[in-house]
């Protein structure tokens, strides 16, 4: 596993992660993607498709080595069959589900939200026009888990007709359980809400308990749900702009894609070769990664809850810990890091400023002098 820990300057690749703080002593943890040189295939993959010397129009309904990946992964990692002109092919998933937002609700619905929430999921009501309505995450067991009560609650307000979900959750990273789906989908059902599922970080699963549960697996969803997914967290290559919606339903998916209709373009067709080397070469690579990154959460949630004030409840999946920072007494969480020389994603964009996100998904040395910069 020694490819993870190697430290690569990004500053040539003006890497967003690393641009914020430019010229400024702070590591930056904060955005969601990781560290790590992508798997040899993907990158052999990229240089193939570039060495042909050809990159003009290509319709992802014709990419049918990334299309059969796709239904092979889903069968190989969830024994899934899916069919794949179920397939809708978008450039991320936060397009896919400001399109939900456009093909299910009507000026003045209400789009159910869970919270905290990564920022643009929680923007996206609003942007199309739309209320929202949030469902708090509480402290179960000591893991974090929906209000379903309040889901329930929300859903039978006629004016909610979307319940845009994240699981694993963002930034919490917990994973929904069968018995947890189950209950949704049947709320939705029930309530007639469209389930419109982020799935981004499904393959990230570090507690070898859990299990990742396609939401349009569920048999009470197949006709009410859009399940959307990509290789962009798990292998690296969010920049590459490509994932996808798995929509069972034939006019679910009909209203889907007549709402990206003239806005939304086709995939980058780089994206498109990456994702089917992600699915069919990099087994080895992920579970090595897997491993990685679960040894760099054990080792942050051991010393985080070491650190007077701060408390965090371990992922179980991602590469992003929430961490409680109320204990500290500060008015700002997000300065108070900073000024420690850690650049952490401020909790308040996630709806709770006593909170912070911390990614670490980087090689173990950025994250001890994490560590040692919060101790000192």
């Amino acid at each position: 596993m020694i490819q993870f820990d190697k430290i690569i300057d990004r500053t040539p690749s003006n890497a967003y992660k690393w641009e914020r703080y430019k010229g400024r002593e702070i590591l930056p943890m904060w955005i969601a993607d990781t560290e790590f040189r992508c798997a040899e295939p993907i990158l052999d993959a990229l240089k193939d498709r570039a060495e042909h010397g050809l990159l003009g129009y290509t319709l992802p309904s014709h990419a049918t080595g990334a299309i059969q990946a796709v239904v092979d992964w889903m069968a190989k990692q969830y024994d899934w069959q899916i069919q794949p002109e179920w397939l809708v092919w978008t450039p991320g998933v936060v397009p896919g589900f400001n399109m939900a937002c456009q093909a299910f609700c009507q000026p003045g619905d209400k789009v159910i939200i869970q919270t905290p929430n990564y920022p643009p999921m929680l923007a996206a009501p609003k942007l199309n026009g739309l209320a929202r309505a949030d469902v708090p995450t509480v402290e179960v067991d000591g893991k974090w888990m929906l209000d379903f009560d309040v889901l329930e609650q929300h859903a039978k307000d006629p004016k909610c007709t979307l319940f845009i979900l994240c699981n694993p959750m963002n930034p919490v990273g917990s994973v929904l359980d069968e018995v947890q789906l189950t209950r949704i989908a049947d709320i939705c059902a029930a309530n007639n809400v469209m389930l419109c599922s982020d799935e981004i970080h499904c393959d990230l699963i570090l507690d070898k308990n859990a299990k990742h549960i396609p939401a349009g697996k569920l048999s009470r969803a197949q006709n009410n749900s859009v399940t959307l997914m990509a290789a962009s967290k798990t292998f690296n290559v969010a920049g590459l702009g490509t994932s996808f919606a798995i929509i069972p339903d034939a006019k679910v998916r009909q209203h889907f894609n007549q709402a990206g209709q003239g806005l939304v373009p086709w995939v980058n067709v780089m994206g498109l070769a990456a994702t089917e080397a992600a699915f069919t070469q990099c087994d080895d690579w992920l579970a090595e990664q897997l491993d990685y990154l679960r040894a760099n959460r054990d080792y942050l949630v051991e010393q985080i809850n070491q650190i007077d004030g701060l408390k965090v409840i371990a992922p179980q999946a991602t590469f992003l810990a929430w961490i409680d920072a109320s204990g500290l007494g500060v008015e700002n969480p997000q300065t108070y890091f900073e000024e420690k020389g850690v650049g952490p994603s401020p909790g308040i964009d996630f709806g709770d400023k006593q909170f912070v996100r911390i990614n670490f998904g980087c090689p173990r040395s950025q994250l001890e002098q994490a560590i040692k910069c919060l101790k000192s």
